[in-house]
């Protein structure tokens, strides 16, 4: 794992963690209300039950928030978690009425709370990136110094 990236690691590692312990035990109208607007957006979701998909939404946020949590897990891997994670809040977004102004991409006040989460894309992206780009330049820079070691060897 890059240092750079533990910051950002475990900033929204703690946070996922936090979210998905919160929801572990959710149950009646509080699950049928997260499941209610999650299957507005997805209409699969429909077929889980309430309690069911609560459960599934926080073994998902406390798996993500672990893994970022963990450095053992590649910033690569991670980060697409957090591009899966955070596109689905995005879809939920954009599928839900009155979540943005008609027309616009610009949340309503309703929307703000799930229109913030579009900074987990920003996240997983930046991770999965860094992490991918970092060791292809990595390699780049190996091979030229194997290159260079073995033109240096046949100088001298």
């Amino acid at each position: 794992m890059n240092v750079s990236h533990l910051p950002l690691r475990l900033a929204i590692g703690a946070f996922v963690l936090n979210s998905g312990v919160s929801k572990w035990n959710l149950q009646g109208e509080e699950a049928a209300g997260m499941h209610g607007m999650a299957a507005g957006a997805i209409p699969p979701i429909k077929r889980v039950p309430p309690e069911q998909f609560a459960r599934l939404l926080a073994g998902t946020e406390v798996a993500l928030g672990a893994a970022l949590l963990l450095p053992v897990v590649p910033s690569a891997l991670v980060g697409l978690g957090l591009l899966g994670f955070g596109g689905g809040l995005m879809r939920l977004y954009w599928a839900t009425p009155g979540m943005h102004q008609p027309g616009s991409p610009r949340p309503t006040q309703q929307g703000v709370p799930i229109a913030k989460d579009s900074w987990l894309i920003g996240a997983g992206l930046t991770l999965l990136l860094d992490d991918v780009l970092g060791r292809a330049a990595g390699k780049r820079r190996g091979l030229g110094r194997q290159i260079a070691r073995r033109c240096g060897k046949r100088r001298g």
